[in-house]
């Protein structure tokens, strides 16, 4: 089989593999449809994310469909020739965080693509049936390898517990993002005030129900809101820029008492905020680490057409293109939001 492996930092390969196999518990997956995330194109580039290092040749990748060419033992509800997408974090099941139900907080998390677990960008994928989902008919294979960024987007929506009426200041929209307006728009949320450097996506913002779009290279984010809401500031904030200044910015435009959910992840391993203004100003901040029981909600959200993620899948790429799309994705060029891998 083709897979796509980083030895080092710039250096990625197409190679033959030999085909996996699979275990009792597993399916195995023919891989249609992988997404570029910006973590992926960050290990390409530097080779780690915080203390997640590559030090030996790794198969990057961890938003996917495809569609289940083998069942092993003990596995109930999947054939073969379903089509399926597929949670990418499993968890070892037994500890304090996964018998409490936060799985996504598990310490022995085995999450595709992160080092020193072989992700998704090759013809076939063996992986735990329990964290495979079949995909309703009508949903594209290039959508069911949405549903990871919409399952991340609405648990970071769960977390800020958003209710009917209230305003809310999402920064930075790029897929995540896009998809968190879209999920705050369906709870009633009363304005959604929208952030972006580029021009493209604050269409897209706006498209999908922002009530303000900011272009933060040319306005001032916190005085452009603030000023919006009457000096009051927004209830909830969804940071999901990931650079340094924006976790700052979200402190400047929550209101006294809010809340602040940071979505993004910072090529710096540290987050820059005044302690002293998020104080006084008594707020609450929220991380969000990966997903938690969203997947089935994901998929159903977009089955009914309430959240549009297709529109998201702006390119679309060969494996043999991957580099190409690494660097198209790096560079924000084109109008690119979400690159698709298709194997």
């Amino acid at each position: 089989m083709r897979v796509a492996r980083l030895y080092r930092p710039g250096d990625l390969r197409i190679e033959d593999a030999k085909p996996p196999g699979i275990r009792d518990g597993e399916v195995l997956i023919r891989v249609k449809a992988a997404g570029v995330c910006r973590s992926d194109v960050h290990y390409f580039r530097y080779g780690r994310i915080g203390d997640a290092v590559v030090t030996k040749p790794i198969i990057l990748g961890h938003e996917f469909a495809g569609v289940v060419e083998e069942v092993g033992k003990r596995v109930d509800g999947l054939e073969p020739g379903v089509p399926v997408c597929v949670e990418p974090g499993v968890p070892c099941r037994v500890c304090e965080a996964c018998r409490e139900g936060n799985y996504n907080l598990c310490k022995s998390m085995k999450f595709c693509g992160t080092p020193p677990v072989d992700g998704c960008y090759r013809e076939q994928i063996p992986y735990p049936s329990d964290f495979v989902f079949p995909l309703p008919g009508g949903l594209s294979l290039a959508e069911g390898a949405m549903i990871e960024p919409l399952a991340v987007s609405l648990h970071a929506v769960d977390l800020g517990k958003v209710k009917p009426a209230e305003t809310v200041a999402v920064l930075g929209s790029g897929s995540i993002g896009l998809s968190v307006i879209q999920l705050v728009r369906l709870t009633g949320a009363a304005e959604i005030y929208a952030t972006d450097l580029l021009r493209d996506r604050l269409s897209w913002a706006e498209h999908f129900g922002a009530s303000l779009v900011i272009n933060a290279a040319v306005e001032d984010p916190v005085r452009r809101i603030t000023d919006a809401t009457g000096n009051r500031g927004v209830d909830v904030v969804f940071e999901a820029a990931g650079v340094v200044e924006t976790p700052q910015q979200a402190v400047d435009i929550v209101k006294p008492g809010g809340r602040v959910v940071l979505i993004g992840i910072s090529s710096e391993d540290s987050i820059h905020l005044s302690a002293s203004s998020a104080r006084r100003k008594g707020i609450t901040i929220k991380l969000v680490r990966r997903m938690r029981h969203t997947y089935p909600r994901a998929i159903r959200l977009v089955e009914k057409r309430l959240v549009d993620v297709k529109s998201l899948v702006t390119h679309e790429f060969s494996l043999e293109e991957i580099v190409s799309a690494f660097h198209l994705v790096e560079s924000y060029g084109d109008g690119v939001v979400k690159a698709v891998i298709r194997i």
